[in-house]
């Protein structure tokens, strides 16, 4: 399956996260990082271009692993000399790597409708804590059909798009059933992703 032009790019990837969140672009990514202990080995899955740690990790973590489906992203970071691994997560035979703290941003919805999966996988495999910021205001999910279109077009990393997406609703149904380890959760500034941070199994 062809991947979307947005996905063919670092510069690409983020000019849309920057139209999309505005003025609120880089707080969307610094609210998760203040919920890593410094320190913390870190890993991320579906890592886009890695700007997470190279904006705003990067000194934080003790280390850092991003996995991500999409080859140019891996050998991007790679040269920049990130511990990039190409790796589709949706595979579940395939491992996921160990860390402190494992992190995905927008990226949940690839895995519904059992997205639980994905996060019991995560939580095999975090020490301390799984962080999990998604969308929940999307362009997908328009009334506007060329809009939502649009939004799905764009979303597709190389692996197909996905028409389905979390509102807060359901959001909050999936991670109502991780109850008593959730450390926080909470909207980023502008309302369109929430995070949730869960506590590991001790």
């Amino acid at each position: 399956m062809g991947t979307s032009l947005v996905y063919r790019s670092a510069y690409g990837y983020e000019l849309l996260m920057r139209v999309l969140y505005g003025r609120n672009y880089a707080a969307r990514m610094s609210v998760v990082a203040e919920l890593v202990p410094a320190g913390a080995s870190v890993a991320e899955l579906c890592c886009g271009p890695g700007t997470l740690y190279t904006r705003h990790l990067r000194g934080r973590a003790g280390s850092y692993i991003g996995v991500d489906v999409n080859e140019r992203f891996v050998a991007a970071l790679r040269r920049r000399g990130v511990d990039a691994r190409q790796l589709d997560v949706a595979n579940a035979a395939e491992p996921l790597p160990a860390a402190d703290v494992v992190i995905m941003q927008a990226s949940l919805y690839h895995f519904l409708p059992d997205a639980a999966a994905i996060v019991d996988r995560m939580l095999a495999v975090a020490r301390d804590r799984v962080i999990v910021s998604e969308p929940v205001r999307n362009l997908a999910t328009s009334d506007l059909p060329g809009v939502a279109l649009l939004g799905r077009r764009a979303a597709d990393p190389g692996v197909g798009a996905h028409a389905e997406r979390f509102t807060e609703a359901t959001l909050d149904r999936l991670m109502a059933r991780y109850r008593e380890r959730t450390l926080a959760a909470f909207p980023i500034p502008g309302g369109r992703e929430k995070v949730y941070a869960l506590a590991a199994d001790s």
